[in-house]
């Protein structure tokens, strides 16, 4: 039990550097309810967070698996192949852009409203003292560009349109996938740990880390996991079905 308890508490505490779910910021309990105000600015209670995209795995962005309200003022969504898909960073959405598949109707989180909207007519905040997602630089959309600049004021940070930023995001995105990789290779290590510890063993393939993190849950393998722990196991099982 001891055991256990040691590697949870690994899983907790480490790759803060990126920011993200299972390398950065967790949440108070009952967020679930929308009772409690998150730590993470990037998080919002789920009753203020749009689900664009649907089935079971729909809570998680399907190309890091990380849960989506957790990052959703970094939200964007788009429809892939006709399909809607939801994404908790820019990052993602050019992963998907750059996987080759139809790409349209790109969408993201006005943090004024914590509704989506078109993202060609967002006004971006590229650089402020507010945390990334899946990035070094954070980016925060608005409406206006009137509340753009404000945030910005108050933030720092640069006002730019969707394109600019786009553009920039494409630029950074080796760079930035190298590191991700990297990070994320080392959490798979830990998910391996939590795994073979806690989880009841799964014969299967798992090609996305939501598709793992579904799987887990609905099948009750590995108790009351959650949080990072559970983004962990999801990698590690993402990882051994390549």
């Amino acid at each position: 039990m001891k055991r256990v308890m040691l590697i949870v508490a690994v899983a907790l505490g480490m790759l803060v550097s990126l920011q993200a779910e299972g390398m950065g910021q967790g949440m108070h309990k009952g967020m679930g309810h929308g009772k409690m105000m998150p730590k993470n600015f990037r998080m919002v209670p789920m009753g203020k967070a749009q689900i664009l995209q649907k089935g079971p795995a729909k809570m998680y962005c399907p190309k890091c698996g990380m849960t989506l309200p957790m990052f959703y003022r970094t939200n964007h969504a788009a429809k892939v192949n006709g399909k809607m898909e939801q994404f908790c960073s820019m990052h993602c959405l050019v992963e998907e852009i750059k996987s080759g598949k139809k790409v349209t109707d790109i969408q993201v989180v006005d943090n004024s409203t914590f509704k989506f909207i078109p993202a060609q007519k967002a006004w971006y905040v590229v650089g402020s003292s507010k945390p990334a997602t899946m990035s070094k630089v954070s980016k925060y959309a608005f409406g206006t560009k009137e509340a753009a600049e404000a945030f910005a004021k108050k933030f720092g940070g640069k006002v730019m349109p969707f394109d600019a930023v786009l553009k920039m995001a494409e630029a950074a995105y080796d760079k930035e996938a190298a590191m991700i990789a990297k990070k994320q290779a080392m959490m798979a290590k830990k998910g391996e740990q939590i795994y073979k510890a806690k989880c009841k063993p799964v014969d299967k393939k798992f090609a996305t880390a939501a598709e793992a993190k579904v799987y887990i849950k609905v099948h009750n393998l590995c108790g009351d996991l959650r949080g990072k722990p559970l983004q962990a196991v999801g990698l590690y099982l993402q990882s051994i079905g390549k």
